[in-house]
């Protein structure tokens, strides 16, 4: 049977399909999109040699891979309200010259401090390339069928290229020096430009209002906080200092959802969350965030350092499970145009759900158990992704699917920081108790107990070693079971509560299918 709120659109005879030109325009738009995801991971390997050239301390050391996440996540939402102002299409070139110009300092860096703010820069890169890309690819496509295979696309393709910027990193370091992982951007940000203009129509808010200056900084105050928090936590535990960042997050959080509500030129519109599927996309999305991240948090750490993997082996075998996850999105998209789309996300919530199981069960030497779960789950998360990040642009109005992809993106940088703080410290709760009778640096962390063990040698070291490696595996089985338990809460939910949710909003601010002089100009 067809889920009638899923061909709402399909079967519009007004509704334009897009053609090859939009096609080849989304094409285009993925480059952005593997690049921003790519440099999540790229520092992965080059921080040997970015350490021994410009001689970081520790707290540097920690900036330089922290300062591109918290400018990009910061940033989100203004950058999304900003585009949907002044032209999707003009923040896009904007970004990717901020994008490129910033891959160039960081790649010719001559100190910490320069590396440091370039990766500030990309990261105000990347916030306006992120949010420009999925509202304009809300834009190109009108029909609800079209919409939701791009969709799914543009979910595993973001996916894939977290996992592929580590691996990339590691082999262009084989053969060049540091900063060529960084000019990887520079030749995809010059094509950009180039096609961008010619290939995609501009789009905007035809009424925007006026911009609402203060909420930039409540906003941004909001969420520096809670993701620096979050991932603190999870480093390092429940310190004083991280709660309490936490609490002025929550506070300025409070400030700006206050100022949303009550005025009328809000940065995020009202508008958004008269869709019945907006508010329930966000959160949701947030979940499988949450899911993806916090397995990620183990899996990595399990190959590298229960399994005694390279830092390349491990990158390599953790593209393995890509090859199913490709797949995925698209599938669930398909299955969602013949039956309600609520059973089909709760479905891809228990397939995650399974997937955690299956990591639940793995030993001290498990590396295709381990693939296989994650695998799963990765699988079971890139389709309820795809389904609800569809679900909610489709129901936002089309002028405001700037904010709408902003929102979307700043719960999924929520979701994944929430994930390893909270499975994190489930994890290391349980390890910390399996090695209570052990020294700090044993029981702090695992990287911990492997340096021990190496300074102990012999048997004494293999016998810390193992017990280690035990430890740890054995919290990553809690954390796995109570993520088991999320995600199938999160299925019920969803069969529950989506049930013919999702129909898309009115395409009442939709340009015309060919950009105008006017449009090109903007």
């Amino acid at each position: 049977m067809t889920n009638p709120a899923n061909s709402a659109n399909s079967g519009n005879p007004a509704t334009r399909l897009a053609g090859r030109r939009e096609w080849t325009a989304f094409t285009v738009l993925l480059l952005p999109l593997l690049l921003v995801s790519m440099d999540v991971s790229v520092l992965y390997f080059a921080i040997p040699a970015i350490t021994r050239e410009l001689d970081p301390s520790a707290t540097q050391q920690l900036w330089i891979f922290d300062s591109y996440a918290f400018a990009l996540s910061g940033l989100l939402i203004t950058m999304g309200s900003l585009g949907d102002r002044i032209g999707r299409r003009r923040l896009l070139l904007a970004g990717a010259a901020a994008f490129g110009l910033a891959s160039v300092g960081a790649a010719y860096a001559t100190s910490a401090e320069m590396l440091i703010a370039a990766r500030v820069l990309l990261g105000i890169g990347g916030a306006t390339l992120m949010p420009s890309t999925l509202a304009l690819v809300r834009n190109l496509f009108q029909d609800a069928r079209q919409r939701g295979k791009a969709i799914a696309l543009w979910s595993g393709a973001m996916t894939g290229g977290i996992a592929l910027g580590s691996v990339m990193s590691g082999l262009m370091l084989n053969h060049f020096w540091w900063g060529s992982v960084f000019l990887i951007n520079v030749p995809a940000m010059l094509l950009l430009l180039v096609l961008v203009p010619v290939l995609v129509p501009e789009f905007k808010d035809p009424a925007p209002g006026r911009f609402d200056l203060l909420s930039v900084p409540l906003s941004t105050a909001a969420v520096l906080p809670l993701v620096y928090g979050l991932k603190e936590i999870a480093a390092e535990g429940f310190e004083p200092l991280y709660l309490g960042c936490l609490a002025v997050g929550l506070a300025f959080g409070y400030l700006f959802v206050r100022r949303q509500r009550t005025r009328e030129d809000a940065m995020v519109s009202r508008a958004l969350f008269q869709g019945r599927g907006f508010g329930s996309g966000i959160a949701l999305n947030t979940v499988a965030a949450f899911a993806m991240m916090g397995s990620a948090y183990f899996t990595t750490q399990y190959l590298q350092s229960v399994l005694a993997m390279g830092t390349l082996e491990a990158a390599l075998w953790s593209l393995a499970p890509s090859l199913v996850i490709g797949a995925a999105a698209p599938a669930g998209a398909a299955l969602a145009q013949k039956v309600d789309r609520a059973y089909v996300i709760a479905g891809g919530f228990a397939l995650a759900a399974a997937g955690f199981a299956l990591i639940g069960l793995v030993g001290t030497d498990s590396l295709w158990l381990l693939l296989t779960g994650a695998g799963v789950l990765a699988s079971g998360i890139v389709t309820v992704m795809s389904l609800v990040g569809d679900m909610a642009l489709g129901s936002a109005p089309a002028e405001k699917a700037g904010s709408a992809a902003s929102l979307l993106e700043t719960g999924q940088e929520f979701g994944g920081a929430l994930g390893m703080a909270l499975l994190g410290s489930l994890g290391t709760a349980v390890y910390r108790s399996d090695l209570a009778g052990q020294e700090p640096a044993v029981r702090e962390t695992l990287g911990g107990a492997v340096a021990t063990a190496r300074g102990l040698g012999g048997e004494t070291g293999e016998r810390v070693l193992d017990l280690a490696r035990e430890a740890f595996v054995h919290g990553m089985q809690y954390a796995a079971w109570g993520g088991t338990v999320l995600l199938l809460g999160a299925a019920l939910l969803a069969a529950s509560a989506l049930r013919g949710a999702g129909s898309p909003a009115p395409l009442a601010g939709e340009p015309e299918p060919a950009p105008t002089p006017s449009a090109l100009a903007g």
